[in-house]
């Protein structure tokens, strides 16, 4: 088995992989293009920001397994991955402190405008006037768009630092605000124009595309210190660059349409003369503490998957099936039961969507759980339940009946 490792991940984590019996390519500074021909005979993937695309996958004939090392699965080709059974993994959580510390960082450095006293000296240039006008973050309003781990995390680290601190996510009750000490919003618009900073924690979804729009812009006190360390996609970034330029709002963002795929060279982007957007590198996560986190998880994951055959984090698993009808067949546990069942479903089209087998102790019976897209005839009810020697019963529920 062939393991390709297509970005940056610790060495000794990567010992912990090949201790696995399996053939381990490491190669972290692989590109999509690249991409094409290393996991050409690869089983497992694992990735932090290389995109895996359509082609990637329709060309590798064994592969099985991606790992994201990280929380989002935007880089990866989900929908071409689930058509060719290919499992996709995360690993959530294990970088929400790293986010969070970034987003306190990029907070900090825009009211004391580090990055610009940073520019000016090394261009031997002393503005101490200009650098002495910092307003402070005490008492401030800072509004948390999204109340995940990472979101929870800077609500934290904002609280210690005397900031008052708003929230708004689509899951979040007055109850719980009032239990992890914020003050509830109802809307993000709501949220914009109390804070005097705004700072988004949101995963990447139809529903979140664009949620900082235009108008939720639009609608930010001037002054406003906005941040956005979770995907480019949930702003609409044309408008904050104009509202950056206006002088509204300061940005610091870590996260900007057209990224560089590559992991280092020459670039350019509509973002880097604007003159209040502050811009790292997509490094939220990028803290020796956060990897060693994230690839002990991703270690953790493939040692399930080779030595058990399980897929813990398993994302693109179908949520909901077809399935209308539950047929659960207790049986004797021997070989071509099941085999002889699904037979005679088939006489019949009967697709079976999901389908579990547990044995009893004593290894003597069994009973499998077969979810199915139509229900099966009395005929074949008759015709499974009749084989005495292998089946103890057959039992048909209408799982649209409740």
């Amino acid at each position: 088995m062939k393991i390709v490792v297509a970005d940056k991940f610790p060495e000794q984590y990567i010992d912990k992989l090949k201790s696995l019996n399996v053939d381990v390519d490491y190669n972290p500074k692989l590109g999509a293009d690249d991409l094409v021909e290393a996991i050409n005979d690869a089983t497992i993937v694992i990735v932090r920001s290389t995109v895996v695309n359509e082609k990637c996958i329709s060309n590798s004939s064994e592969l099985s397994l991606i790992i994201r090392a990280g929380a989002g699965v935007n880089n990866i080709d989900l929908k071409a991955a689930s058509a060719k059974g290919i499992y996709i993994a995360n690993c959530p959580g294990k970088n929400s402190i790293a986010v969070a510390e970034l987003a306190m960082g990029l907070i900090l450095a825009i009211d004391r405008k580090i990055p610009d006293n940073v520019i000016d000296f090394r261009n031997g240039k002393w503005n101490k006037a200009l650098y002495s006008k910092a307003d402070g973050l005490f008492g401030k309003k800072l509004g948390v768009v999204g109340t995940g781990k990472i979101g929870l995390e800077l609500i934290k680290r904002a609280q210690s630092c005397g900031i008052d601190v708003y929230a708004w996510s689509r899951s979040l009750t007055p109850q719980y605000a009032e239990k992890i000490g914020v003050q509830f919003c109802k809307s993000i618009g709501d949220l914009v124009e109390l804070c005097d900073i705004v700072s988004v924690h949101l995963a990447l979804k139809p529903e979140t595309k664009g949620i900082i729009s235009r108008d939720i812009i639009g609608r930010m006190k001037p002054g406003t210190i906005f941040i956005n360390t979770a995907r480019a996609e949930v702003v609409d970034e044309d408008a904050l660059i104009e509202a950056a330029e206006a002088g509204k709002i300061k940005a610091g963002i870590d996260v900007f349409n057209d990224e560089p795929e590559q992991k280092e060279g020459e670039f350019s982007s509509k973002l880097q003369h604007v003159k209040n957007i502050y811009v790292t590198h997509h490094i939220g996560a990028s803290t020796e503490q956060a990897q060693n986190a994230v690839a002990d998880d991703a270690v953790s994951i493939v040692r399930e998957y080779v030595q058990e055959g399980r897929v813990r984090n398993w994302v693109n698993r179908c949520k909901a099936t077809e399935a209308q009808w539950q047929l659960i067949v207790r049986h004797y546990d021997k070989p071509g039961v099941l085999a002889n069942v699904l037979a005679v479903l088939k006489q019949g089209d009967i697709n079976a969507e999901e389908m579990e087998n547990v044995i009893f102790d004593g290894k003597i019976a069994a009973c499998c759980t077969i979810q199915l897209d139509a229900s099966p005839s009395d005929e074949m009810l008759e015709e499974i339940r009749k084989r005495s020697d292998e089946v103890i019963s057959a039992t048909l529920i209408n799982l649209n009946s409740t």
